[in-house]
């Protein structure tokens, strides 16, 4: 079994741990509300995606919104 004949230094396990970060999603403007959402997803905010009502969003009573 392998064994480290020297301690790694902190500038080296930092180099090596640079491409850990984690990235915010892109987003982008929904062209039915003009909302916020993640680019190829279904907008949340109105269930539009790609022109077109693809998901019936619920009211918070949990009644289907018209």
């Amino acid at each position: 079994m392998g064994l480290p004949k020297r301690k790694v230094s902190h500038a080296r396990q930092g180099d090596r741990r640079s491409h850990h970060a984690l990235a915010l999603p892109s987003l982008v403007e929904c062209s039915h509300c003009h909302a916020m959402k993640r680019s190829h997803h279904v907008c949340p905010s109105c269930g539009y995606y790609d022109g077109r009502q693809a998901v019936e969003l619920k009211k918070k009573g949990g009644e289907a919104a018209s």
